[in-house]
């Protein structure tokens, strides 16, 4: 199978560049794989689409102000954009200079900080903040808001609120878990009185999410490392679920990636520690049974992970009448239910 069997046309226009102002004021595309249907529902319908005993699991990690600014010692402008923190005081990053930096090469932030070079790890740099603040802290302090690549403008006030979930508690990710976006109090509320229950896993989404695939077979790629924790209380709370007959709804592909991580021969437990999976057709998903999700980039890993739970040429029928429907696409755009065909082997 090859990246380009994932191409979609998707006008400019329909990428949205800033968020709805109510978050639950979004669309909803339902797919229904086993009856191959579409329908043009709206976010607030969610309680309605769901059944008392199901059970909702969501990414609670926090957005980091992960983009910062500094020279190097030469005086060149240096832009780093954190894709990961590793340790206390070091990170993974992109670098955007006018020659890249060779190891030792030290940049100097406003503050006066210097970021020393450690190396390179594919195609980021390994990066040693040079001081005894706390690198989440310094952040806060120094950095801006990571937007997507294809919002074409700079943040603002708004995203600083807008661009995290309403139940984002754990600081480490340089994107948002955008499926979550879609949640505000009484969207949840009304969930909570149709007997849906909650969960949370934690995965730190990194900038490697929206790095382009270099390989055009799919058998070829390699991804990006991100951590996670999947806790003992959800894995008890999905078992729960299963055994009286409810549904588990991941909320995003960030659940299902640390979903399936933690699923070893088919049995769902704790884990902690860093992922790289990579889910495409041919790879068979257990952890859930239904799939809340925005709509991904063209020849993307996401676009991959969603068509192999309902198959490659249905999510691209369905995301061609997304297009004609003029559906709002990534991270502040529209969502889409995917109700997979359980029956297929």
């Amino acid at each position: 199978m090859k990246k380009s069997d994932f191409h979609f046309d998707l006008p400019p226009e329909l990428i949205a560049q800033v968020p709805l102002a109510e978050r639950s004021a979004s669309r909803l595309l339902v797919l229904d794989a086993a009856a191959r249907r579409f329908e043009d529902r709206a976010l607030r319908d969610l309680p309605d689409l769901l059944a008392p005993g199901d059970l909702l699991v969501f990414n609670d990690t926090r957005v980091v102000p992960a983009r910062l600014f500094g020279r190097k010692e030469t005086g060149g402008a240096a832009e780093i954009l954190i894709e990961r923190l590793t340790g206390a005081h070091e990170a993974t990053a992109q670098i955007g200079v006018s020659k890249k930096p060779r190891e030792g090469t030290a940049i100097v932030l406003a503050d006066g900080t210097v970021v020393r070079v450690l190396g390179r790890d594919g195609e980021f740099f390994r990066l040693r903040f040079e001081t005894t603040e706390p690198l989440e802290k310094l952040l806060l302090r120094l950095g801006r808001l990571p937007l997507p690549p294809y919002i074409a403008r700079d943040p603002d006030a708004a995203d600083a609120e807008r661009y995290q979930t309403v139940f984002a508690r754990e600081p480490g990710a340089v994107a948002a878990p955008t499926a979550g976006l879609h949640f505000d109090a009484p969207l949840l509320a009304a969930l909570e009185r149709r007997g849906v229950a909650v969960g949370q896993v934690t995965l730190h989404v990194g900038a490697g999410t929206f790095q382009p695939m270099r390989a055009e077979r799919l058998d070829q790629h390699v991804m990006h490392r991100e951590w996670l924790n999947v806790g003992a209380g959800l894995v008890e709370k999905i078992r729960h679920t299963r055994e009286r007959g409810g549904r588990v709804v991941a909320v995003g592909t960030t659940v299902v990636r640390a979903l399936e991580t933690a699923t070893r021969d088919g049995v769902l437990g704790p884990y902690a520690g860093e992922t790289q999976i990579f889910i495409f057709p041919g790879y068979r998903i257990t952890s859930v049974d239904a799939l809340l999700t925005n709509f991904h980039l063209p020849e993307s890993t996401l676009l991959m992970l969603v068509s192999a739970l309902a198959g490659r040429e249905l999510i691209l029928e369905a995301y061609r009448h997304a297009v004609e429907q003029r559906y709002r696409f990534f991270s502040y755009g529209d969502a889409m239910l995917i109700l997979p065909d359980r029956g297929q082997p």
